[in-house]
């Protein structure tokens, strides 16, 4: 029995550039970036941010946009009974939590008065009880698996290849895939000031004088069909699915593993699942947070691995760093990268640090396949080969 093939046929994108895929993508190739200098909070100092809107957003109204145009672009429409969601997000709700509790413990009742939970029990059960994927499932009316993965700034790539994996199983022939994150709040920023990872005045990934990431928000959904429910419609197919490569160094929460023999094996097991060698692969669509550790590492696996002539970019210096989101924004630039021919410039980059082949301005392209890079905190290491 000849193994199933997932293409994707749908994508919808909010991003601080746009909130839209096309203009996200149009301005992405003019070299634009979404950061600002942003001041949210009164209690935490200015710094740049890559918001959607003038304020933080809220997760809902970053993630029914982008299913609304996905499912658009792929020509669907509710109900959808048959399908699959695998959507995740690694902050979730945080927001709510952190707006909830700030007033749960500033407000004084009146003697008459019992103290707020979270505001009130409504609020408290909505945002404990759903999650993006369930939220999405609802919308669509989907009756197949709903899954809800989380994996830090490796849930985009953990999504979408278990959305690929229900396909294949015969759990569904189509299934929603992606992530949506709003992390934009008082504790996550004090959290990643404290760390030291955060840039003063913007993201330069793999560039000398970089500073460390800036934090962004967005949504990055897909439509995956089973191909030939694809053909069947008459579906436009933006590429295919191939293969994933999942490890994690055990070694460090925060640190990459120095060796990085964990990320490595994360690569190749990808390309073997994918039936490819290093040189098919003509783009590489880094992880590259601009942090000083993050892509000292990237760049050594990158050129230990593959040819000097693979193309490489980040566009977190254009978005921002969307966390649990950024993986599936780099495979929908992926996927517009094959399909379009034109690879997306690495945003941000002026001194390169590294001796790769990056992409400094939109470059036209006869290439079939790519991988998108992510890692995530506890050294998770995530990998996804695509194809025209």
């Amino acid at each position: 029995m000849m193994a199933k093939v997932v293409v994707v046929t749908g994508m919808g994108l909010v991003s601080a550039l746009a909130p839209s895929l096309g203009k996200t993508w149009h301005r992405l190739l003019c070299g634009e970036s979404g950061i600002q200098k942003c001041h949210p909070f009164p209690d935490i100092p200015a710094q740049p941010l890559a918001l959607v809107e003038s304020r933080p957003s809220y997760l809902e109204d970053l993630l029914k946009p982008a299913l609304s145009e996905a499912l658009d672009d792929a020509g669907l429409a509710p109900p959808m009974r048959d399908c699959g969601v695998a959507i995740g997000s690694s902050r979730g709700f945080q927001s709510q939590w952190e707006e909830g509790a700030s007033a749960y413990h500033t407000l004084i009742p009146s003697p008459t008065k019992k103290r707020p939970l979270l505001t009130t029990p409504e609020h408290l059960a909505h945002i404990y009880g759903v999650s993006p994927a369930s939220i999405v499932a609802q919308s669509v009316a989907a009756q197949g698996p709903v899954l809800a993965p989380r994996a830090a700034c490796a849930t985009g790539i953990w999504a979408i290849a278990q959305g690929a994996d229900l396909i294949r199983a015969g759990y569904c022939s189509r299934v929603i895939v992606g992530a949506v994150e709003a992390p934009i709040t008082p504790l996550t920023l004090a959290g990643f000031n404290k760390m030291g990872a955060m840039a003063q005045s913007g993201a330069y990934p793999f560039d000398q004088n970089r500073e460390g990431f800036v934090l962004g928000e967005g949504a990055a959904l897909l439509v995956l069909e089973e191909e030939s429910s694809a053909q069947k419609r008459q579906a436009r197919i933006y590429g295919q699915i191939l293969g994933v490569g999942l490890t994690v160094d055990a070694y460090h929460m925060t640190a990459p593993e120095t060796s990085r023999q964990a990320a490595i094996t994360a690569i190749q097991d990808c390309l073997q699942r994918s039936g490819l060698k290093t040189s098919d692969i003509g783009y590489i669509h880094a992880h590259g947070t601009a942090t000083h550790l993050n892509d000292q590492a990237e760049a050594a696996v990158i050129k230990a691995l593959f040819p000097s002539s693979v193309a490489v970019s980040s566009t977190k210096g254009a978005t921002g760093h969307t966390l649990g989101a950024s993986a599936a924004f780099g495979c929908i630039f992926s996927l517009m990268a094959l399909s379009h021919k034109v690879l997306p410039p690495c945003v941000g980059l002026r001194d390169p640090a590294f001796d790769l082949n990056f992409v400094r301005e939109p470059l036209r392209h006869n290439m079939q396949s790519a991988l998108c890079l992510s890692s995530g905190f506890g050294g998770q290491n995530t990998v996804l080969a695509l194809s025209s």
